[in-house]
């Protein structure tokens, strides 16, 4: 006890002396650096916690740091930037991953506010501001983020999926309609592999929620869409929509949704203009 008093001691008269240095492993700490953890067999381990645990903590300072146990398929270290989570190669706050048919999906719809290089995407709510854009932009379902940003993310229209700044995160890209379709037909089908894909429950789709499983893990939610005149159309709960980078024709490209009363999976061209969900794919 003695011994552990006398350690606690010279720490403190360590730290002390210097001020503004904390040493352990060396008693030179760098000039520039408030805490100098030196070893050459043993390495730094900060707290180790799943992306749940993440998303809980209460007001994380910017620079906040961790290992996200579930997160980038094996695990990352992650930093909070002050606005969002990122990895250490600037990826946004990487949700767990559902991987499944030979690909890797994110488990929560994207959420971002910049393009990849950091360039702010627009957001948008008037509706005739809406309808004139040829360029990305984001908003909320109803322009109302206080009761759908956390669960349903944002809706992008397809000029941010297919702006050449890069609308996923480092590491990830938005899915082709040839790969939305690789998931399905592993799934068993258009008919029946949107209930494999559809979150269990009713605590956010409308009941029945027809032959929900969530077999594969993709976790679909339904945050509903925008229409190209600037309109919100269906109700959160009823239908699940996310864009491919596929364009189809002149004006429109390819989605996927997932109804609340049916376990297909609806394969639709729609306005490039429209706002809906998106998901990603690991690279």
């Amino acid at each position: 006890m003695k011994a552990l008093f006398s350690v606690i001691v010279a720490l403190f008269l360590m730290c002390n002396a210097r001020a503004q240095n904390v040493a352990i492993g060396t008693t030179s700490p760098a000039a520039s650096a408030q805490l100098d953890v030196t070893s050459t067999t043993k390495g730094f381990l900060p707290p180790r916690i799943t992306a749940a645990q993440r998303d809980a903590i209460a007001s994380p300072v910017a620079g906040l740091m961790i290992w996200c146990s579930n997160c980038g398929g094996t695990g990352e270290m992650e930093v909070f930037n002050g606005s969002n989570w990122t990895n250490m190669v600037g990826g946004a706050k990487n949700a767990p991953e559902a991987a499944f048919c030979t690909q890797r999906w994110m488990v929560q719809n994207l959420d971002v506010t910049t393009y990849r290089n950091g360039d702010p995407i627009p957001k948008v709510t008037d509706n005739a501001t809406w309808a004139a854009l040829s360029t990305g932009a984001y908003c909320y379902y109803n322009n109302d983020s206080a009761t759908y940003a956390a669960t349903y993310g944002k809706l992008y229209n397809w000029f941010a999926v297919n702006d050449p700044r890069g609308l996923a995160p480092a590491g990830w890209h938005i899915p082709t309609d040839a790969e939305w379709t690789t998931s399905e037909t592993c799934l068993g089908g258009s008919s029946i592999c949107g209930g494999a894909m559809k979150e269990t429950g009713t605590t956010h789709w409308i009941t029945p929620n027809a032959g929900a499983t969530n077999s594969s893990g993709f976790t679909g939610l339904p945050g509903a869409g925008r229409e190209f005149d600037g309109t919100f159309f269906f109700v959160v709960g009823e239908n699940g929509i996310w864009w491919s980078s596929t364009q189809v024709g002149g004006v429109d490209a390819w989605t996927r949704r997932f109804g609340y009363a049916t376990a297909s999976v609806f394969i639709a061209q729609y306005n490039m203009r429209n706002g809906y969900s998106v998901r990603c794919l690991r690279d």
